[in-house]
């Protein structure tokens, strides 16, 4: 039998990397005409290297995550930091970027897991999008873009591993534009969760919520951080779970804060008056503030030896979906995720390595009271 055309052979690639994808897709993802590609199907039917077209059901719980990813390289310092000089670390480079890392977290906990978001088209974006895949997590819908290199982002931690300086470049995310969410709106639908972060522009935050109205599956969203969180829209209606810090509650809330827990239960509280329909507020060691549909409960911080707090609210977010897709209330639900949150600032990774359903439930005993 004849050998696939190199055109077929384009064609046959574009279908593995997505087997949704639409023969318009193909043809302009190739710069070829629809007919073409239509051609070129027909004849790797023929040649037996497609079966034709499979109608997938959706599964029973899976996940999406939708924004940031990032090449992270954190720099610790051994020594006090002092400015205006070099100054003796030590390096290391990872994979970051909020909705990333709560898709890694959730997919080696178990469940089904998307990821979208936009790359560069260069070795960064393809190291991000094969380690992902090797984890299980569907990327298919992930955008590749010529215009921008991959985002990076640099964090200087001093000697204890707490945050000093963040250095982001993140410009790629604005090409990240709601008419991708209409490309992507099947596989985006037929969610359970759909998580985003902050990271996209506002209209796409804006788009994604207004169509959350109405659509089957439940959206979370977190904030990322003070400036990005005044991406969201002012009536937060259409955002199911909504995570944020005490800062960034306060930020959008335009309230003054007080150093104390009652104060992420105020914000939380806040969060619910102005559309949200569950809230979780993050105060650091002084614990976590829940609003649900019995109220704002106030939960301590699970004690940790720490040795990097990067990627701790992720897994916090992570833990609080993986079991609110299991069935546990937001109450239950957001307590596991303290809990990851913690282990995770155990690790020097941004997401624990050793992180499993097996590894979480054999840490529950740290939960206490």
């Amino acid at each position: 039998m004849e050998d696939p055309s190199p055109q077929e052979l384009a064609v046959l690639e574009a279908i593995r990397e997505n087997p949704f994808v639409g023969q318009q897709e193909i043809a302009t993802m190739l710069g070829l005409a629809r007919s073409t590609v239509a051609a070129h199907i027909v004849q790797l039917m023929q040649k037996g290297q497609l079966l034709g077209r499979a109608y997938v059901l959706a599964e029973q719980a899976r996940a999406l995550c939708i924004g940031g990813a990032v090449l992270d390289r954190k720099y610790r310092a051994r020594e006090a930091l002092i400015n205006a000089t070099s100054n003796p670390v030590d390096g290391v480079r990872s994979l970051g970027g909020v909705a990333r890392n709560v898709a890694e977290n959730l997919s080696r906990l178990g469940t089904a897991t998307s990821f979208v978001s936009i790359v560069g088209d260069d070795e960064n974006g393809r190291t991000l999008l094969a380690y992902m895949r090797e984890r299980g997590i569907d990327v298919s819908q992930t955008m590749v873009t010529g215009d921008r290199p991959t985002a990076e982002y640099a964090a200087i931690l001093d000697p204890a591993g707490d945050l000093v300086l963040g250095l982001a470049d993140m410009g790629i995310f604005d090409l990240l534009q709601p008419d991708h969410l209409d490309r992507i709106w099947p596989h985006l639908a037929s969610a359970n969760w759909v998580f985003a972060d902050c990271n996209p522009p506002a209209e796409t935050l804006a788009s994604l919520i207004a169509r959350r109205q109405g659509a089957h599956f439940r959206l979370a969203v977190d904030a990322v951080s003070t400036v990005k969180a005044a991406r969201l829209p002012k009536d937060l209606t259409g955002i199911d779970l909504l995570f944020m810090n005490i800062d960034e509650a306060n930020s959008i809330l335009k309230r003054h804060g007080r150093a104390s827990i009652e104060d992420a239960r105020e914000a939380a509280m806040g969060l619910q008056r102005v559309g949200a329909d569950q809230a979780i507020v993050t105060m650091g060691a002084e614990g976590i503030a829940v609003a649900g549909p019995e109220g704002a409960k106030i939960f301590s911080a699970v004690e940790a030896v720490s040795v990097d707090m990067t990627g701790a609210g992720d897994a916090m977010i992570a833990g609080t979906l993986h079991r609110v897709m299991a069935g546990d209330d937001i109450y239950t639900a957001a307590r596991t995720g303290a809990l990851l949150g913690a282990l995770t600032t155990e690790s020097s990774a941004s997401v624990h390595t050793h992180l499993s359903q097996a590894f979480l439930e054999a840490n529950m005993h740290r939960l206490t009271g």
